[in-house]
C-alpha cells in the first residue's frame, strides 16, 4: 500500500496545478463549447443526439473508438437511455448487445454473457464487484447518474484484472462539463401509481467558466404489479470541475442512493403442487410480507485529476470510496402447497445488515511517439483496491404457519428478533500493474500488445465460523490484438485476451487451487458509415475456461473434514455477434444486435441455460421535424433448469421464446418543453423474469406506459 502512495503523490507531482486566472484566459473563453477540456478523453454522449461515442476506455485504457477496439463492444448512450425509459443498469443490459439479466427476486438480477456470469461493475474504469446473495442495491443502479454505459464482452482481463470470461460493464459517469448555465427537470407518472421527478443542473461557478458545477437529484415512487410490492428511490450526485490550467482538469464528486423497497421478495413463487404436479399463480401473486424490505444505501465519494502535455503524452490519477449498505428483512417461502389446500409451505424469516466498503486508486499515463516514419502510443497503468465486507445477521426468535398459500397477503407476523452476530466477513485486496501498446506497423495495420501483472488476496469468515486466507501474486494476464484497415470504412481484426479467477477450494494436500484462466479467442469484421456516425461489427468467439475446480471423490483436505479439489478443463463457448449501432440518417438512430453461442462444461453438458443462447435486440428511433417516432424488440431464445420435483422426479424448468416489443413517441412542444409517451410489452407478453432460481418462478412485467415531461433551461 505504501508503493501505491508513494507512486499516486509521484504522479500528482508532474501536474501543473496553478489555476488559470480570468485575465489569462483567452479573450473567446466564454464563446466555447459546452464541453470542458476534457472533452476529447470522455467521449461524452450526452447533447450529442447519437447513440455512439467516438472513443471509449474500458478495453484497454487507450481512448479507441468501437472502431479501433479489437473486441466486441458496445456504447448504450444517455440518448438511448433516455428515449427508451431505462431507469436502471438491468434496464440498460435488458437492451444490449450479448447480455442478459435474469431476476432473483424482486430487488436482485444476475447478469451472464456468452455463458459465464459477470460478477462485477465498472464505475468510470473501476471494477467493483459483489455477490447476488449479499445483494445492496448493485443491479438497482440508476441511471440518471450516468453519462452511457460502455460493455466489452469476453475476457476484459487487462482492467478487471480478477473476474470471468463474460463482459465488462463500465458505468460512465456524468461530468460538470457546461460553460454555461444548463438544465432540464423532468416529471413522469406511469403505470402502477408511478411517480417521479429528476433535476439536472449544470453551471459555471466563476465569470471566466473555469470552475463548473453540476447537480442531479431524482426523486421516484411507485407501486407494483406484484402486490403488496412498493418501490422508492432517491439519487443525488453533486460534482464539480476545476481548469486548474488550460491542460489540467480536477473533478470532485458524491453521489449517493437510496433504496427503499417494501414488501420485497426472497426468491420466488411455487413451480410445483405438492403432487409434483406445475402451478399456474397470477403475475400479481407475491412472496412478500407487509414488513419486509431490501434497502440499501450507496455513496460514493471520487476525485480524478487529469492532465495533457504539449507533447500530447497525457497522465490520470484517481481516488473514489464506494459504502454499499443493505437493510435486508426478508423472509423466505419454500416447499410446495397442496393443490387442493393450499398448505405445505415453509417459512424462514431473516435479517441481514450487510455493508461493503471499497477504496480505489486508478493511476495510468498514456505516451505517443515516433518510430521509424509512423505514430505509436503505450499506456502504463496501476490500479489498487481495498474491499471490506461484512454481512451480519439477527435469527427470528419466533415463526408463524404460512396457512393456506392461496389466501396469501402479506399479513404474516413479523418475527421477535435475536441479538446481531457477524455472520459474514471478507476482505480483498487487489493490485495491478499494466502496460499497453499500440504499434503501428504500416499504415493500415496496427498490433496492440499489453500485459497485466496482478497481486490478489483475500481473507475473510464464512458463515460456519471457519476461517480462510490465500492470496495469489504475480499473475500475468496478456491482451494481444491486431487490426487491419482494408479500406476507410471496413477493418478486421483478431484478438487474445485472458482474465483469472480466484477459487476457494484446497486440493488433497492442502494447497489452495490456483485461479480459474479465462482465456476469449476472437476474429470479426467492422465498419464505419455516416462518417464515423454509424458502425456495425460482426465477431465470431472461443472462450476456455481451465482450473476448474473439480470434486476429488477420494480425498479430504488434510486436518479438515472438507471435500477435496482438483484443477480440470473447465466450460468451452463458442459463438457469433452482429451489431449496428449509430445514425443512418440524419434523422434516423438504430440499435441492432444479435447474439448466440454454445457453452459446455468438461464433459459436453450445457452450462448456465438459466440464460438463453440467442438473444436478439433491435431498437430505433426517426425524427420527423419536432415528432420523434421510436419501437424496439427484444428476443430471446429459450432458457431452463434442471431440478427435482417433490415427488423426486427430475424436471424441466423451461421458459419458452419470447419476444417483448416497445414503442415510444416523443414531441417538441416548444425549444424548452418535450412531452414523451413509452409503451413497453405492448402485446402484454406473458413470461418468466426468471425459472428455476431456488426451485422457484417469478414473471416479469406486463404491459405498461409511462408519460413524462421535460423542461429544457
Amino acid at each position: 500500500m505504501q508503493f501505491v502512495k508513494t507512486l499516486l503523490a509521484s504522479s500528482i507531482g508532474l501536474l501543473v496545478i496553478q489555476p488559470v486566472m480570468a485575465e489569462e484566459q483567452d479573450s473567446n473563453a466564454i464563446s466555447l463549447p459546452k464541453m470542458g477540456v476534457s472533452a476529447d478523453w470522455t467521449g461524452a454522449s450526452e447533447h450529442t443526439g447519437e447513440y455512439q461515442v467516438n472513443k471509449m476506455n474500458t478495453a484497454t485504457r487507450l481512448g479507441l473508438s468501437a472502431k479501433e477496439t479489437p473486441q466486441s463492444v458496445s456504447v448504450i448512450t444517455r440518448q438511448l437511455i433516455d428515449d427508451f425509459e431505462l431507469e436502471t443498469i438491468t434496464d440498460v443490459v435488458n437492451l444490449a448487445t450479448g447480455v442478459s439479466a435474469k431476476a432473483n427476486d424482486s430487488s436482485r438480477f444476475n447478469y451472464s454473457a456468452r455463458g459465464f456470469a459477470i460478477n462485477n461493475l465498472q464505475i468510470d474504469g473501476v471494477p467493483t464487484t459483489w455477490e447476488s446473495g449479499y445483494s445492496a442495491g448493485e443491479t438497482m443502479t440508476d441511471t440518471v447518474l450516468y453519462d452511457r454505459v460502455e460493455i466489452v464482452r469476453g475476457a476484459t482481463g487487462l482492467i478487471t484484472g480478477a473476474g470471468d470470461p463474460s463482459a465488462a460493464i463500465n458505468l460512465v459517469r456524468k461530468r460538470a462539463d457546461s460553460r454555461e448555465f444548463d438544465g432540464q427537470a423532468t416529471l413522469t407518472a406511469g403505470s402502477w401509481d408511478k411517480y417521479q421527478g429528476t433535476v439536472d443542473i449544470s453551471t459555471p461557478l466563476n465569470e471566466a467558466a473555469t470552475v463548473r458545477g453540476r447537480l442531479v437529484g431524482s426523486y421516484h415512487d411507485s407501486r407494483s404489479y406484484v402486490d403488496l410490492l412498493e418501490d422508492e428511490r432517491q439519487v443525488f450526485m453533486g460534482t464539480i470541475a476545476a481548469d486548474l490550467t488550460d491542460q489540467t482538469l480536477l473533478n470532485v464528486g458524491v453521489s449517493y442512493q437510496d433504496h427503499n423497497p417494501t414488501s420485497s421478495t426472497w426468491g420466488g413463487l411455487p413451480v410445483w403442487f405438492s403432487d409434483g404436479s406445475r402451478t399456474d399463480w397470477s403475475r400479481s401473486k407475491t412472496t412478500g410480507a407487509d414488513w419486509t424490505r431490501w434497502g440499501s444505501e450507496v455513496t460514493n465519494y471520487y476525485a480524478n485529476l487529469e492532465h495533457t502535455f504539449d507533447s500530447g503524452a497525457m497522465v490520470y490519477a484517481a481516488y473514489s470510496k464506494s459504502v454499499n449498505e443493505g437493510d435486508l428483512r426478508l423472509l423466505y417461502l419454500s416447499g410446495s402447497p397442496d393443490r387442493n389446500t393450499g398448505l405445505g409451505m415453509s417459512s424462514s424469516p431473516s435479517w441481514y445488515d450487510n455493508e461493503r466498503e471499497q477504496e480505489n486508486i486508478d493511476i495510468y499515463g498514456n505516451i505517443p511517439f515516433e518510430l521509424f516514419g509512423q505514430g505509436h502510443e503505450v499506456t502504463l497503468g496501476l490500479m489498487h483496491s481495498d474491499q471490506d465486507f461484512v454481512a451480519k445477521r439477527r435469527d427470528a426468535l419466533t415463526s408463524s404457519a404460512v396457512g393456506n398459500f392461496y389466501d396469501w397477503d402479506g399479513s404474516y407476523p413479523e418475527p421477535s428478533w435475536g441479538a446481531k452476530r457477524t455472520y459474514v466477513t471478507r476482505d480483498t485486496k487487489q493490485t495491478g500493474l499494466y502496460a499497453v501498446t499500440r504499434l503501428s506497423l504500416a499504415d493500415p495495420l496496427k498490433l496492440i500488445l499489453g500485459s497485466r501483472v496482478t497481486d490478489w488476496e483475500v481473507t475473510g469468515m464464512n458463515w460456519d465460523g471457519s476461517m480462510y486466507e490465500f492470496e495469489h501474486d504475480d499473475e500475468i494476464t496478456p491482451y494481444a490484438g491486431l487490426i487491419y484497415d482494408i479500406n476507410d470504412t471496413y477493418s478486421s481484426y483478431v484478438s487474445y485476451t485472458e482474465i483469472f479467477q480466484p477459487q476457494n477450494l484446497q486440493d488433497k494436500n492442502g494447497d489452495f487451487l490456483e485461479p480459474i484462466e479465462g482465456k476469449n479467442y476472437e476474429a470479426g469484421i467492422k465498419a464505419s458509415f455516416m462518417d464515423d456516425r454509424l458502425s456495425t461489427t460482426l465477431s465470431v468467439f472461443r472462450i476456455e475456461q481451465d482450473n476448474l475446480g473439480q470434486v476429488d471423490p477420494d480425498n479430504l483436505v488434510p486436518g479438515t473434514t472438507n471435500q477435496a479439489y482438483d484443477p480440470a478443463e473447465g466450460a468451452t463457448s463458442k459463438g457469433f455477434e452482429f451489431e449496428v449501432n449509430g445514425a443512418l440518417t440524419e434523422n434516423w438512430n438504430i440499435l441492432l444486435g444479435w447474439s448466440q453461442f454454445k457453452a459446455e462444461d468438461a464433459n459436453g453438458d450445457a452450462v448456465n441455460t438459466e440464460h438463453p443462447r440467442r438473444t436478439a435486440t433491435f431498437y430505433t428511433t426517426y425524427r420527423i421535424q419536432d415528432l420523434t417516432l421510436g419501437g424496439g424488440l427484444n428476443w430471446e431464445s429459450s432458457n431452463y433448469t434442471i431440478a427435482t420435483n417433490p415427488v423426486g422426479d427430475q424436471d424441466k424448468l423451461k421458459q419458452d421464446s419470447f419476444a417483448l416489443v416497445n414503442l415510444m413517441a416523443r414531441y417538441q412542444i416548444s425549444a424548452s418543453l418535450q412531452a414523451q409517451l413509452n409503451l413497453n410489452n405492448v402485446f402484454d407478453e406473458e413470461y418468466y423474469s426468471q425459472i428455476g432460481f431456488y426451485s422457484q418462478l417469478a414473471y416479469g412485467a406486463p404491459r405498461n406506459v409511462t408519460a413524462s415531461l421535460r423542461y429544457d433551461f
